[in-house]
């Protein structure tokens, strides 16, 4: 199965091209065995130079632990720069999700915490959301997510549950993707000829109306760049676009446990907003480090994404919680806290006051929380007050048209 993720993640997610550089990172020491492989299929496919940057959370536990409280945001030159350099050298981006030990921040002070953000910086997030270079999120199987979802160290029982997600298990993988693809961007191009103005959903605790931004669109992971189709992430089974900032009203229970980036999983978790903002948030487990993650920045309590996933997924018919954002985010419709994507907001000014004053979300976090499923129903409404079903019993039932 590695050999095969790494082919689909090389061919169909970053597409390399001859002579172009490629960037892995994070690269957890657990993934070595699928970043030699992802390594030798970009060299394959013609790749000029394959550049790994390492990452072993134990040791950002250690600064958080050990290191100054005021040198905890500190971010090294050398760290942004391989970022910066992908971008300057157009080269392609391949994210390795999948944490190796789960329960690794496990009685860390979320606020200190909530400090440090790497790997995840906001030089990547720019990056992934400009839509200038060709990128993936692909999810690596590791022991301690084996333990977490299955409770046993056997990653090969992992891959297993996984091949179906990532399709895998078809006979072409490559094709698989190409249907899919087309079929979640058939979706995207219905909402964009709707035009709604606001999504309202409706369901147990949720009663949540999101206005979107004002020229934004609706992307799903197919994307082109470069004359060359990429797929954003790997799986993917959402439409999503770019909430306006200042027009979210109303409160939402998550129907997801949340895997906080770096950090543990909240479950039972509630937010309310008012004009934008979250003014209130509760969780049955967590509540602290959800709190620290809502209050990191001046763009971390309000929303940035707008996700929207029916129930005929591999993912959800999976009926488990992965506690890994990538397969989490895609069982389910999502919002996320933080920055929001450039290219699903053509044509937006320079400079973070310009853009949020259009309604666009700038922050140095990005954080998916699930919020749908079958019990939630999902409207469009339109600038004249019409209203249109999108989602009705965990099934896509908006037309084409």
């Amino acid at each position: 199965m590695t050999r095969a993720l790494a082919r689909l993640t090389v061919r169909s997610g970053v597409n390399v091209e001859p002579g172009q550089d490629v960037y892995i990172a994070p690269a957890n020491l657990e993934h070595a065995p699928l970043v030699r492989v992802l390594t030798e299929e970009a060299y394959r496919a013609g790749a000029r130079m394959v550049n790994v940057k390492w990452w072993d959370p134990a040791l950002k536990r250690l600064r958080v632990e050990y290191g100054p409280e005021d040198s905890l945001s500190f971010i090294p030159d050398w760290f942004e720069r391989f970022v910066d350099e992908c971008a300057e050298r157009r080269g392609a981006y391949i994210h390795i999700l999948g944490d190796p030990d789960p329960d690794i921040f496990d009685g860390v002070d979320p606020t200190l915490l909530g400090r440090d953000l790497m790997p995840v910086t906001s030089n990547y997030l720019a990056m992934v959301g400009s839509g200038e270079i060709r990128w993936t999120a692909v999810f690596g199987p590791t022991p301690g997510l084996a333990r977490r979802i299955l409770g046993t160290d056997d990653v090969d029982r992992l891959w297993e549950e996984v091949a179906p997600i990532l399709r895998l298990d078809a006979a072409d993988p490559e094709a698989a993707w190409d249907e899919h693809v087309e079929r979640i961007g058939a979706r995207a191009r219905a909402l964009d000829r709707h035009a709604f103005t606001d999504v309202h959903f409706r369901g147990p605790g949720t009663d949540l109306r999101v206005g979107l931004m004002p020229g934004s669109v609706w992307a799903s992971a197919g994307a082109e760049t470069d004359g060359r189709r990429w797929i954003a992430n790997l799986p993917s089974e959402e439409v999503f676009s770019a909430p306006d900032r200042h027009r979210v009203e109303g409160t939402v229970k998550m129907t997801w446990p949340i895997p906080l980036t770096n950090g543990p999983l909240v479950d039972g978790a509630t937010l309310t907003f008012e004009d934008g903002r979250v003014v209130k948030a509760n969780a049955e487990t967590n509540v602290e480090e959800l709190r620290a993650r809502i209050a990191r920045d001046g763009g971390s309590d309000r929303l940035g994404e707008i996700a929207l996933v029916d129930s005929d997924g591999p993912i959800f018919r999976a009926d488990r919680v992965f506690g890994d954002i990538i397969l989490d985010e895609n069982a389910a419709c999502h919002i996320a806290l933080g920055q929001a994507y450039a290219f699903t907001a053509p044509g937006l000014p320079d400079g973070r006051q310009a853009r949020e004053e259009r309604g666009f979300n700038v922050s140095d976090v990005h954080q998916d929380m699930m919020i749908g499923g079958p019990a939630v129903a999902v409207d469009g409404i339109d600038a004249g007050g019409g209203v249109t079903p999108i989602l009705a019993d965990g099934k896509w039932v908006l037309g084409g048209d």
